[in-house]
């Protein structure tokens, strides 16, 4: 039987990553976006060239409304609930504790925690009334362990999804669906390149595997975690990164 995977924020990035590996494993894949781009029908195209169905939706993950609609259409396309989610969608913004606006912090609350709530329980519903038993993976950071400077808003966010995944856990495990969390380290994307000169190589120097992750890094173990392989695993929370965040400030070069 076909399995399905639901991936937000899927048209870019680690998302993209995401999808395609899922694709790979022999899922049908669908995934959302904000706004239409040439990233979404360039993935669509590499799904079906992988020999599966791909299916776009436009959606905002943190609208309760978007959510609501998206889970009857991806019911309609794809032919039912799906058996994995993925809570990938997510945004950042950059800024000192003191100067922050109000606005970008209720704007990253509301994609990255809000969203991951929102997909969470509607996902859950869906998957418990087509009796399956369903996994959740929530895309998760550093910053779930550690403190960053200037992104404030963006930690707050993370470190609330990791308590949510364990929370959720308890809640759903009853019902047969897992929930687990993977928190990447540095990972080379669009994004991070334009983040910060020369994110690479200073990341690299950090991080004890002396390179930065790639988003197939984080790909292989969001498909573990959704795989029966992981069956009795829920409410984990899994470190993609390279060592970074288990390393302790040390004087001498190792």
């Amino acid at each position: 039987m076909t399995r399905r995977v639901l991936v937000t924020g899927g048209d870019a990035g680690i998302g993209r990553a995401l999808v395609l590996a899922f694709a790979e494993q022999g899922y049908d894949v669908g995934f959302t976006y904000i706004l239409a781009n040439l990233h979404v029908d360039t993935l669509l195209a590499e799904v079906e060239e992988l020999g599966r169905n791909a299916y776009g939706f436009q959606s905002d993950a943190g609208d309760e409304g978007d959510v609501a609609q998206l889970y009857v259409d991806v019911d309609n396309a794809m032919g039912g609930a799906p058996d994995v989610l993925v809570n990938n969608a997510g945004i950042q913004t950059w800024s000192p504790l003191l100067d922050l606006d109000v606005a970008d912090f209720d704007r990253v609350i509301r994609t990255n925690l809000r969203g991951c709530f929102l997909n969470t329980q509607t996902a859950a519903k869906h998957m418990i009334a087509a009796g399956k038993n369903g996994a959740i993976i929530n895309l998760g950071s550093g910053c779930n362990k550690l403190g960053f400077p200037n992104l404030s808003d963006y930690t707050a966010s993370k470190g609330g999804i990791e308590q949510f995944t364990k929370a959720s856990a308890m809640e759903l495990g009853p019902h047969g669906i897992r929930v687990n969390c993977v928190a990447p380290g540095a990972i080379a994307t669009e994004r991070t390149a334009t983040e910060t000169e020369g994110y690479s190589e200073k990341w690299s120097a950090l991080t004890p595997l002396r390179r930065v992750g790639t988003p197939q890094d984080i790909a292989g173990p969001v498909v573990f975690l959704a795989s029966d392989a992981a069956g009795f695993v829920t409410g984990q929370t899994l470190y993609v990164d390279g060592g970074v965040f288990s390393s302790a400030p040390w004087p001498q070069e190792y």
